[in-house]
């Protein structure tokens, strides 16, 4: 069931890798930034639970927070951008 969920995340990382890529505008590849950044928290998330190692759900969490730092000053920088 690990390998499963693993690649299901490791699949979901490479489809936002291709959006990163070729993403027509900034947002659309900051939005694949942040797909990746969401399936590896989950990856991580998966890890911890399948190997007992809740060190790893401390990283998870930390990076989900980075993302989500990152996301809101993205979408608060177009937000200004289309005001002046």
């Amino acid at each position: 069931m690990m390998y499963v969920v693993l690649l299901l995340l490791v699949s979901a990382m490479s489809l936002g890798f291709v959006r990163l890529v070729r993403g027509p505008s900034a947002a659309d590849r900051v939005v694949a930034l942040d797909l990746i950044a969401t399936a590896a928290v989950g990856a991580l998330a998966a890890y911890a639970v399948a190997y007992e190692q809740p060190v790893f759900l401390d990283i998870a969490v930390l990076l989900a927070l980075i993302t989500f730092v990152g996301t809101v000053g993205f979408a608060s920088f177009i937000e200004r951008r289309a005001h002046a």
